[in-house]
């Protein structure tokens, strides 16, 4: 197991040693060292938590390499440069540094970006397949795009899949809480679904538990549904914008050469 451990560590290196991927290094090496710091932080104040998500992120940055290896594809570097930013943006930033309640509307801004990336990794897998002798099938422009979009759509729902599961088992709230002051419920008096009570204009809300009491300003909780919807929303915005640019892509390749940039592909022999 060191002995695994020690020749990926190496071939790690040797890899940002190459010239090609100098740049994804010095990206790569300025990130690792910002989290360290930040685990180093969290260890001297006993946020263990926080110490965990360090070391993951820490895991997170060789996937990309890891992928490359395994899977015989090379990412291109901006497309790499773009992922590691986008993992210590969700988890230094975001988790850690409170970004997502500090900044507005930062989980909306990286969901659209999950939306973008996820589309390009799912253009590239059919692409790639699209592309091989072995495969005699060939797909039509707008059926890529379509595999695309629809790639990055099952990565969003799954992801919000994951973030209600975390939050029923282990009473997290990755699915962030939204204060509205509107309600529209048949439930309030038992009416059907063409006659809700509806009632705006709440103040406050008032919870009582185990002899103690709680009072939200401006309206009630809007547990996880809004922003959840939202993600979604936005993730769809994300991969319906790739996936627009893969079919001129496939289309007029030569005119649309940009798209490259976020496009893995497959290794030449």
């Amino acid at each position: 197991m060191f002995k695994k451990a020690k020749e990926f560590k190496k071939r790690l290196a040797e890899y940002y040693k190459e010239e090609e991927n100098k740049k994804v290094a010095i990206f790569y090496v300025i990130l690792r060292f910002l989290v360290i710091l930040c685990m180093i932080r969290e260890i001297f104040m006993g946020n263990y938590h926080n110490v965990f998500l360090c070391v993951l992120t820490l895991v997170l940055f060789v996937i990309p390499f890891f992928v490359e290896e395994k899977l015989k594809v090379t990412i291109p570097n901006v497309l790499e440069i773009i992922i590691l930013l986008f993992i210590f943006s969700a988890e230094i930033l975001g988790e850690i540094q409170n970004f997502y309640n500090i900044i507005p509307n930062w989980d909306m801004i990286l969901h659209t970006l999950n939306g973008f990336l996820a589309a390009a990794i799912g253009f590239s897998l059919i692409d790639i397949l699209n592309s091989t002798d072995k495969f005699h099938i060939k797909m039509s422009p707008i059926f890529v795009a379509l595999v695309s979009f629809c790639f990055s759509m099952t990565v969003g729902v799954a992801w919000e899949f994951f973030e209600y599961t975390a939050d029923n088992l282990l009473s997290t709230d990755m699915q962030k809480d939204t204060v509205v002051n509107k309600i529209s419920s048949v439930n309030l008096k038992n009416a059907n679904a063409f006659d809700p009570e509806i009632i705006t204009d709440i103040d406050k809300t008032t919870i009582y538990y185990c002899d103690n009491t709680i009072t939200i300003s401006d309206g009630y909780l809007d547990i996880g549904l809004i922003d959840t919807m939202e993600d979604l929303v936005v993730n769809f915005i994300g991969a319906l914008f790739f996936s627009i640019l893969g079919y001129f892509y496939i289309k007029k390749r030569d005119k649309y050469k940009g798209i490259e940039h976020f496009i893995p592909r497959k290794k030449k022999a």
